[in-house]
């Protein structure tokens, strides 16, 4: 594939994501959705950030590890669980990534 034809087809894929986006946008005070769907969409965000760490935290090197030697496992669930009682974003990045640097720290 040549330079031009991969730039043109990056721009393609490009408008189309943006019209596609942007009819979604244009519609929403035209259509109204169902208030089940309303209630569903809800738990878009948290389902999609689920999907992006728990992978990274049972599978740090590319195997499933549930074991107290996973770092990052240990840290998150400790970052879980600060985000449960406190509601508080910055105080759980702050006790997550600072368990998983001291952990880090002491194993290795």
């Amino acid at each position: 594939m040549s330079d031009i034809s991969l730039w043109v087809t990056i721009a393609i894929i490009g408008v189309v994501t943006f019209l596609l986006r942007l009819s979604l946008i244009q519609l929403q005070d035209r259509v109204r959705l169902p208030t089940r769907w309303q209630q569903a969409l809800h738990y878009v965000p948290a389902a999609v950030l689920a999907a992006l760490v728990v992978p990274a935290l049972i599978r740090p090197e590319g195997f499933i590890d549930l074991s107290w030697g996973n770092e990052r496992l240990i840290a998150g669930a400790l970052a879980a669980a600060v985000a449960w009682w406190s509601g508080n974003v910055l105080l759980t990045m702050a006790v997550g990534m600072g368990t998983l640097w001291l952990l880090l720290r002491l194993g290795g």
